[in-house]
């Protein structure tokens, strides 16, 4: 009965696979690997564009043409795959480097949380639309302030704060803060520092620090934020402005000066407006009345400005207008102005700004946010644990015991700490550390102070001193997150099959490209005896009457020496032509002609010798060419030509047609190649499979 069991369910795995194998039939076997029809199809018709889902249409002579040459590329290169393995040039160093620096490229969207960016990305679109005008009082924090000079530094940010809210000027506030700034740094009186008082003029996204930026845009126009920190301290905000308005301007402009000398600025100002009004050119009016005397002479025509380079009431006006409208008058600080509006920038797609934004997110701090929430993901999916703020379980009875542990310390950390570390000359040592027990877990992964320890020698970086105990706490944590986010990027390609995928496919690419360079690319340039034997062999084949073999050819050459002669007042041509025959008939050289022309005026004459086919010379113009003296006219002057020599159509040598000689001779050492590994690696092609293949 055991027996006939077996023996049933045998054959039923038998049946099952045969049906499988019927479905996915091997198309290809290669030093004992088979290769499934599955397999290549998909190559196959990624290769030709088609999607794998859709349904095969008639299988046309072009299409079958098609597969059949795909059959012959993917054998070779699977073939030179096995024996590029065989040969372990995966194990190359450099290569091993240039994969791994497309590893990181590949990589990099996988090891951050995708919806976090994607969010900052359309948060920094919809703030793209609008600019904003505002104005800061600043107080400053050094880098890694202590708890003390933060809560300082932050009362002083709220009194000014409440001193703003009570009714107090905010510039007035703000000039107070940054002349106590400027003071205490002992900037001297005429110091252009001292012009910076708290205005920040016109800015949008990435102008400014992201919590700056954030605080600004939550705001409305009249509107005082509270301190806001940021990395250089605590800033009170007021936004004067928000106004829908991206990119540049071109625009023609009338500035009219307010000055006690000249009639009433406004009375001018709306003279010029009623010209405009009533059809007089802009640029005409503009050059009458406006005090910028740099734009007036251009119809006061200012092109492709930027929010940086405007004033904030520019912006303002300009944003109401619409290309060929003109402003009415309006007041600034600077006088009275009149705007047309040429053309303004509108803000492309989101599509087409996310290139630019991923660019100036690298170097923006917002761009830690999604590999931050990453890295808390990860944290959560690889159970990680840490023991320095795990308590130990209470023993058996003592629930509740007031003394609780921790099942890990930094103690020995912090004691093998010292200032050096701000100086980048700290170094660790074995008698540092006695206390063995992890620090933390990542999935199967423990590290221990001895890790940390390690990890802080080697990411020193010169920096003020401040307290160790913060600097540790910092440190640990960048630890913890460098060992969660390392063990999440070691562990992608089993998580993620189509990332390991792709990089088989970047590391096949550029083992193939190393096996042609050794095997066929370079062997050819630098084999010069195999090159030379291969011209031997296969020169004799080529045909000066077949239009394929034309390269190898050369056709009818002149030898020619040429002399130049830029102007015929230097020497008449016959008086050359004369000299030139009395050289031939004494057997000396053109050249003679040339030093007898060089010593009158060496500037005025040029002399060559070329060898060079009929056809691609442009002295003569003949149907034939002969041995002898010819002059060509010139603008000015004349050319006087020696065709030395004319020499009939023949073979070139190897040197001469070494390019494509070269690329002849790598065919035929692939072609070589290919039939000594396809017999080494028993490569079998199922022709009978191939024929049923319909796409």
């Amino acid at each position: 009965m055991r027996k006939l069991f077996v023996f049933l369910f045998a054959a039923m795995i038998s049946l099952s696979l045969q049906a499988q194998n019927n479905n996915d039939p091997v198309v290809f076997e290669i030093n004992g690997q088979k290769i499934l029809k599955s397999e290549f199809m998909n190559e196959f018709l990624r290769s030709v564009g088609k999607d794998p889902k859709a349904a095969p249409t008639a299988c046309t002579y072009e299409k079958r043409q098609a597969l059949e040459e795909y059959v012959q590329l993917f054998v070779n290169y699977r073939t030179k795959l096995v024996d590029a393995y065989a040969q372990q040039i995966d194990k190359d160093p450099s290569l091993i480097k240039e994969l791994e620096g497309y590893r990181n490229e590949l990589a990099a969207p996988y090891l951050i949380d995708s919806v976090t960016l994607n969010n900052i990305l359309e948060e920094a679109y919809e703030r793209n639309h609008y600019t904003l005008n505002a104005a800061h009082i600043f107080v400053r924090l050094v880098r890694n302030p202590s708890p003390e000079d933060t809560l300082k530094a932050y009362n002083k940010a709220m009194s000014y704060y409440k001193r703003v809210m009570s009714g107090e000027d905010f510039m007035d506030v703000a000039k107070e803060a940054a002349m106590a700034r400027f003071d205490e740094d002992h900037v001297p009186p005429e110091d252009p520092r001292r012009q910076d008082l708290g205005n920040l003029g016109n800015f949008t996204v990435f102008d400014m620090v992201y919590p700056f930026e954030s605080a600004s845009y939550a705001l409305q126009p009249g509107q005082v934020s509270l301190p806001v920190r940021s990395a250089y301290g605590y800033h009170v905000i007021k936004l004067f402005n928000k106004t829908p308005f991206y990119g540049k301007a071109t625009f023609q402009h009338i500035w009219i000066s307010e000055d006690p000398q000249k009639r009433s600025a406004e009375g001018r100002a709306r003279q010029a407006y009623q010209k405009i009004s009533e059809g007089e050119n802009f640029g005409k009016v503009a050059s009458d009345y406006s005090d910028d005397h740099t734009s007036a002479v251009n119809g006061g025509l200012l092109s492709d400005m930027n929010i940086h380079q405007l004033p904030p009431d520019y912006v303002v006006e300009l944003a109401k207008l619409k290309p060929g409208e003109f402003s009415k008058p309006f007041h600034s600080t600077f006088g009275w102005h009149i705007l047309l509006l040429i053309r303004r920038d509108t803000i492309p797609s989101f599509n087409d700004m996310q290139p630019y934004y991923r660019q100036r997110l690298a170097r923006d701090n917002r761009n830690l946010k999604p590999r931050s929430v990453f890295v808390d993901q990860c944290k959560e999916r690889y159970s990680f644990i840490d023991y320095t703020k795990t308590y130990m379980k209470s023993p058996a009875g003592k629930k509740g015991q007031k003394n609780k542990r921790f099942l890990a310390s930094l103690d020995e950390c912090r004691a093998a700490l010292s200032d050096s570390v701000f100086s980048r000359s700290w170094r660790y040592s074995d008698d540092m550390v006695t206390d063995m027990r992890p620090l933390f877990s990542v999935a199967d992964k423990e590290y221990t102070a001895k890790d940390l320890l390690l990890f802080i020698q080697d990411n020193q970086r010169a920096e003020s001193s401040y307290s160790l105990d913060m600097y540790l706490e910092d440190r640990y944590e960048n630890f913890i997150n460098n060992k969660v986010f390392e063990y999440a990027d070691s562990h992608l390609e089993e998580e993620h099959p189509e990332f390991a995928n792709l990089m088989d496919e970047y590391r096949n690419g550029l083992m193939i490209f190393s096996y042609n360079d050794k095997m066929i690319w370079s062997k050819a340039i630098s084999d010069s005896v195999g090159l030379a034997g291969f011209y031997s062999q296969f020169s004799a084949q080529r045909d000066i009457d077949n239009p394929d073999d034309a390269p190898y050819f050369w056709g009818e050459r002149l030898d020619m020496s040429i002399i130049t002669v830029f102007d015929s007042s230097t020497m008449a041509p016959a008086k050359a032509l004369k000299m030139a025959n009395k050289c031939k008939k004494k057997g000396q050289a053109l050249k003679t002609v040339f030093d007898n022309i060089n010593e009158k005026d060496p500037n005025a004459v040029k002399y060559e010798d070329i060898l060079v086919q009929s056809s691609d010379q442009n002295y003569l113009k003949m149907s034939s060419y002969h041995e002898g003296l010819y002059v060509v006219p010139a603008t000015k002057g004349y050319s006087l030509v020696s065709v030395n020599k004319v020499l009939n159509p023949c073979l070139k040598s190897c040197a001469e047609a070494r390019g494509f000689y070269i690329n002849e001779y790598q065919n035929y050492l692939e072609k070589q190649l290919m039939e000594s590994l396809r017999s080494k690696y028993h490569v079998k092609i199922y022709q009978n499979v191939i024929d049923e293949i319909t796409y």
